[in-house]
């Protein structure tokens, strides 16, 4: 019956568990019966536990900043502040999910400065970002003695760490040195892009899983990318358990999106920038319609109607993938998809031309991305050509450079900035330009949203266009067709609107040929 009663209230076990005399339940499953705005009846067992959590969270609802640090938070930012320290001193993870350009950094290290005192800490972030942690720090929080693991020296260093270090690693980092990043017991563990461990079977999901700490704190602008899979892998980094097994996860939660949110939302904190920032210029967006020559549109269609022969009964997602690329690419530029086609002009490049000029005499500053490094260079030709000042940063560019191609950029050396979308589309902040162009639509939206808000952030005060070219009447229509079922799945979880969830199945991705 006290089951039973619970099973209202809490993500249980599944029954064929429950014929034991005691049932273990997560910190955090206690924390979600203490947070419950109804006082439902509980079994007399939980009473005492749920109220002393209830009065640790009271307790610490108020923080207070502590005085070293060196910023002035917002309004908005002090709350996000007081939420994390009130959850993870009561034991319990914390995903700080604000929109990008919302200043997640800042509300994090005033938690770490507040909890220095206790123990080192450790931040996990792609390598790209780790260089944005040491100049936060020293910037907000300069009593932090912040330290970087890199490839020599990681002995030594590890076996000094005392309170008040802050430890930032990259995930590649810590997928090599997990066996001596687990044998400390730190402090605080911050996972920066935490959607970087959205696969929770990879290496580094589950290393991360293994490392000790007294407070779990996960920073994502995009919680939930595809699938609800991605949330339990977050959640049981930060709550270990709470989620019940994953192998039951999605046949429990899957048709259930809002009993999900109910379940996840105390511990998940999500601010849009429209509803915060009021003083933060307007962003818009546009499509713009690229119509592809004769012979593209030739091409194009004798590929397609190819790679629907070739993929008659293929079952392999990645081989369907990988044609569904193939006619990505050559929408960006013939070559790319037929290397000998014979083909040396490409429709969407002469668009980019056009709209790089209109932009260039109207005085405006652009960031150009691409996913594909080789249409980046096929752009770098065409602005060479045209004399477009311009900077380039891949994912082959080493850290220190990103650092000063970005302050050449903000100080108006130049005029363009063409990045890769995997290693630009988090850790810059590019507020000195105030159009973003998207030279090819990426399966997730997201993504997309992080590469434009590298401009449309803090800091801001132009309103900022984002254009995105697309090829009309080709796979790159339908990929954005495929954006709005992806938000609705983002929403139906962190909102209050009710979708379906489930990924591309191999069918759908075949439909999208047809």
């Amino acid at each position: 019956r006290q089951l039973d009663m619970l099973g209202n209230l809490l993500p249980l076990p599944e029954k064929s568990g429950r014929t034991r005399r005691s049932l273990e339940l997560s910190p955090a499953a206690v924390a979600l019966l203490a947070l419950r705005r109804k006082k439902e009846p509980l079994p007399d067992a939980l009473e005492t536990p749920v109220q002393r959590v209830r009065e640790q969270l009271e307790v610490n609802r108020h923080s207070g900043l502590p005085t070293a640090l060196r910023a002035e938070l917002r309004d908005y930012q002090m709350t996000g502040y007081r939420w994390m320290m009130q959850l993870i001193s009561s034991g319990i993870g914390a995903c700080l999910a604000d929109d990008m350009g919302l200043g997640k950094t800042v509300q994090i290290l005033s938690v770490l400065l507040a909890k220095a005192s206790a123990g080192p800490s450790l931040v996990l972030a792609p390598a790209s970002v780790c260089a944005n942690w040491e100049r936060e720090a020293a910037r907000f929080t300069p009593t932090l003695r912040v330290l970087r693991l890199r490839t020599t020296g990681r002995t030594e260093l590890l076996e000094k760490l005392q309170p008040q270090d802050v430890l930032v690693c990259s995930y590649g980092l810590l997928v090599s040195e997990a066996d001596a990043l687990s044998r400390i017991s730190w402090n605080t563990i911050v996972l920066d892009e935490a959607q970087s461990i959205k696969n929770s079977q990879s290496q580094r999901a589950e290393q991360a899983r293994r490392l000790e700490a007294k407070h779990r704190i996960a920073a994502t602008g995009t919680p939930l990318e595809n699938n609800l899979l991605e949330l339990w892998s977050l959640m049981e980094f930060l709550n270990p358990g709470f989620l019940g097994a994953r192998s039951s996860f999605l046949s429990r939660f899957k048709d259930s999106p809002s009993r999900l949110r109910q379940l996840i939302s105390p511990f998940v904190l999500r601010r849009l920038k429209g509803e915060v920032l009021d003083e933060l210029p307007e962003k818009s967006e546009q499509v713009i319609q690229v119509e592809l020559s004769e012979q593209e549109r030739a091409l194009y269609e004798a590929q397609r109607r190819r790679a629907l022969q070739e993929m008659n009964g293929e079952t392999e997602r990645f081989r369907v993938l990988a044609h569904l690329t193939r006619l990505r690419r050559l929408c960006c530029h013939p070559q790319l998809g037929v290397p000998d086609c014979g083909l040396t002009t490409s429709s969407k490049l002469e668009a980019l031309r056009e709209l790089a000029a209109e932009l260039q005499a109207g005085g405006h500053r652009a960031l150009i991305f691409s996913q594909f490094t080789d249409v980046l260079e096929h752009v770098r030709s065409l602005f060479e050509e045209e004399h477009f000042s311009y900077l380039y940063l891949d994912g082959s560019t080493p850290v220190a450079t990103r650092s000063s191609l970005v302050d050449k950029f903000q100080q108006g050396e130049t005029d363009f900035f063409l990045i890769s979308l995997k290693a630009g589309g988090v850790g810059l902040n590019l507020t000195a330009a105030d159009y973003v162009i998207l030279l090819d639509p990426w399966w997730n939206p997201a993504t997309e949203d992080q590469a434009a808000d590298r401009a449309h952030r803090i800091g801001q005060d132009k309103n900022v266009t984002v254009c995105r070219l697309v090829c009309a009447d080709t796979i790159e229509q339908r990929v954005l067709e495929l954006h709005a079922q992806k938000r609705e799945l983002v929403d139906s979880v962190l909102t209050d609107s009710p979708a379906a969830a489930e990924s591309l199945s191999i069918e759908e991705l075949l439909q999208l040929l047809k």
